[in-house]
């Protein structure tokens, strides 16, 4: 949709009613905007326009004018006369301009609807009941608002393939397919991998990858997604479980540093799919394939859900304990971050490291990007590290220094957030030279060779924000509980920080934090966890624009 201020709006009337509408936009979404629905399958506003399905009917009037003169043509009763269109037009198709009239409905229009319904269900099995798309599904939404309600079909409907192989992570059920060519534009518009088209004519027409291709690119889901009937569904999805019974939660995915948003689908605890959320400023309306996957890792059999000391299952209190023991003493301490922790975390591990002064470490992983929603940072939140000072720096590769620290003794005790020290350019012989606090969700070797073990929570069970790549500051939220008796990663390192300090912990809370973290940081300053939009909130990166790898 065109960005326009308010003074640059058009008026047009809608239904009879004077709405002010950006100018140039298609009637769908003028009429969106106010209030009003138009019926649609093939249109999606960030594919081509096609107006193919016709289900988008509608009747338009302009003011008439005097040929010769220009001037209005009035009505007896002094109002502009409008002329309208003798047939109805596509609302895809149709651009607003100034005093347009638009009828979304009328008996004209309920008559075409109704045309337009009985045709796409001429050969539409009627399998709602089993659809995986049911619950979710606009021609079942719209044969209900706009359809006859019986058939005069008689003939023997269309047999086509019900489980036809697109790809290795979509399958299609032909019989379904209304061919609105949503998901082919996607291929061929967003993604540039043309493999979809349709063969045969009339309703014979089906869906098919021309051949010796497949569905297979990184973003394939995405034609799951905009499919508006159960055509295209998800291998990992399909029959398991109905979308009515899913908690819809905000969140954002961990794959990149594009802080891509996505909707997390729940049900009593257990995570069942993620799909994106529109976010035109970030991901639009798509998400990776290998994104949505990421939830599998939270009933990883390598989860770690136990408090640990020296291999010994413990109670919270007592490996909290012994953690603080350890960077209590006077032998000195080392930290190592993450850029997968979120900014209220890496706030904490900083107000850690200055009542207990140590060298922090911080590792960048870097990936293939594919100049697209997958960045070459392969973590969320490195720039959160930058925003609350935490690191002065940006990260390497390695940890090739640390490794320095530990081979000449100025490192005794050492405190990792949820990195595989091994992986990074220290050997197990180094290792067992310190002391480690290991503070993460999976099992590694750093975490078999710890003193102390801290199990945390993974992105899905907490609340908090990233700073993405273009400094946009996102919230999420929990979408399902962490494993029981796990406390999050924030109280962990508030807990710590509080018996460093000779304190009593109190549990924390985001919005208590915020203030904290509005009066410490300048970056945000007058700024507060509930108040971040839900298109997240842009941040002064330019401090951070120019700066040095660390030394």
């Amino acid at each position: 949709m065109s960005v326009s201020s308010a003074s640059d709006r058009i008026k047009i009337t809608i239904d009879g009613v004077e709405s002010k509408v950006p100018p140039g936009i298609n009637l769908i979404e003028a009429a969106a905007l106010a209030a009003k629905e138009i019926p649609h399958y093939c249109y999606h506003p960030k594919l081509s326009i096609v107006g193919n399905c016709r289900m988008c009917l509608i009747e338009i009037g302009l003011p008439a004018k005097d040929r010769a003169t220009g001037e209005p043509i009035l009505d007896v009763d002094g109002q502009p006369r409008i002329d309208w269109v003798p047939k109805p037009v596509i609302g895809c198709g149709t651009k607003t301009t100034p005093g347009m009239h638009i009828k979304t409905q009328s008996t004209l229009i309920d008559d075409c609807r109704n045309g337009v319904m009985e045709f796409l269900l001429l050969n539409h099995p009627l399998d709602c009941p089993i659809c995986d798309q049911a619950g979710e599904c606009r021609l079942q939404e719209f044969a209900t608002d706009y359809g006859r309600g019986y058939s005069r079909f008689t003939e023997e409907k269309n047999s086509k393939p019900k489980r036809t192989r697109l790809g290795p992570r979509v399958m299609l059920d032909d019989e379904r397919c209304i061919l609105c060519s949503r998901c082919i534009r996607f291929c061929q518009e967003v993604v540039n991998d043309d493999v979809l088209g349709f063969v045969d004519r009339g309703s014979y027409t089906t869906l098919t990858c021309f051949p010796g291709k497949e569905l297979a690119n990184n973003y394939s889901l995405n034609t799951v997604d905009i499919c508006p009937v159960g055509a295209l569904t998800s291998t990992d999805f399909r029959f398991k479980m109905r979308v009515w019974f899913l908690k819809e939660t905000r969140s954002i995915c961990t794959e990149s540093s594009m802080g891509v948003n996505t909707w997390v689908g729940s049900r009593e605890g257990k995570i069942y799919r993620i799909t994106p959320r529109r976010n035109d400023a970030v991901n639009e309306t798509w998400m990776p394939d290998s994104g949505r996957m990421l939830y599998r890792q939270v009933e990883d059999e390598g989860r770690i859900t136990e408090y640990r000391i020296d291999g010994i299952r413990v109670s919270s209190e007592k490996a909290l304990e012994r953690a603080a023991e350890l960077l209590s003493a006077e032998a000195p301490v080392a930290y190592v971050g993450n850029g997968y922790s979120t900014v209220e975390e890496q706030f904490i591990l900083q107000q850690l490291v200055a009542s207990r002064p140590g060298s922090v470490y911080f590792v960048a992983h870097h990936q293939k990007g594919d100049d697209f929603l997958i960045s070459n940072d392969s973590t969320p939140n490195v720039r959160g590290a930058l925003a609350v000072g935490l690191i002065k720096c940006l990260p390497k590769l390695d940890l090739k220094d640390l490794a320095a620290q530990i081979n000449a003794g100025e490192v005794h005790t050492l405190l990792v957030h949820n990195q595989t020290l091994e992986n990074l350019g220290l050997t197990s012989e180094q290792l067992a030279q310190v002391d480690i606090i290991y503070l993460g969700t999976h099992e590694n070797r750093t975490a078999q060779n710890a003193k102390v073990v801290l199990p945390s929570l993974m992105v899905f069970e907490k609340d908090g924000t990233f700073i993405n790549r273009d400094f946009r500051l996102q919230s999420f939220e929990s979408a399902v509980p962490g494993p029981e008796g796990v406390l999050s990663d924030l109280n962990t390192l508030s807990c710590l920080n509080a018996y460093v300090r000779g304190e009593r912990f109190t549990p924390l809370s985001l919005n208590s934090l915020w203030v904290s973290l509005a009066e410490t940081v300048d970056l945000f300053s007058g700024m507060s966890f509930d108040a971040i939009p839900d298109e997240g909130q842009v941040i002064d990166g330019s401090p951070f624009s120019s700066l040095p790898f660390c030394e």
